[in-house]
């Protein structure tokens, strides 16, 4: 592949990492002591759930995420902030990126109301596929380097 300047690997890596960095300002700009003390962005989403028009998106809120409201926190913030630390330090990247792209399609569905929400979730899903099948940790990354994938 003819490219300017970097290679396509090495175009890809910058792809990768501006994915990577992309996640970690969303983990940077959340209010961790709101999300973790006071609940606030998961009683948001039980807002957005019980009123969205799917009947499946309100249930499996419900039976998901309703009943344990800290953890599900916690499992949102630290899953952006991993993530963006695997994205960036191409540290399973192939894991990150599946991670990262069903982490933007719950946040699509969930959000399928707001389109000015979902040209970001659009955006890093369709870098996430683009990443994931043209092997963007082959350059600039640990798995490159430790020989993973």
């Amino acid at each position: 592949m003819d490219t300017i300047w970097l290679t396509g690997a090495q175009w890809l890596a910058v792809l990768r990492i501006g994915l990577g960095l992309w996640w970690l300002e969303s983990w940077r700009h959340k209010d961790r002591k709101g999300w973790f003390e006071r609940g606030t962005g998961i009683a948001w989403a039980a807002g957005i759930a019980a009123e969205h028009r799917w009947s499946a998106v309100r249930s499996g809120f419900q039976a998901v995420v309703a009943p344990r409201p800290r953890a599900m926190a916690y499992v949102v913030v630290y899953a952006e902030l991993a993530l963006g630390l695997g994205l960036v330090a191409g540290f399973l990247t192939p894991i990150a990126l599946v991670g990262g792209l069903l982490l933007n399609l719950l946040y699509f569905t969930l959000m399928i109301h707001d389109w000015a929400e979902q040209g970001q979730n659009a955006m890093m899903a369709l870098i996430s596929v683009v990443a994931l099948f043209g092997m963007a940790w082959q350059s600039w990354s640990l798995d490159g380097t430790l020989g993973w994938f």
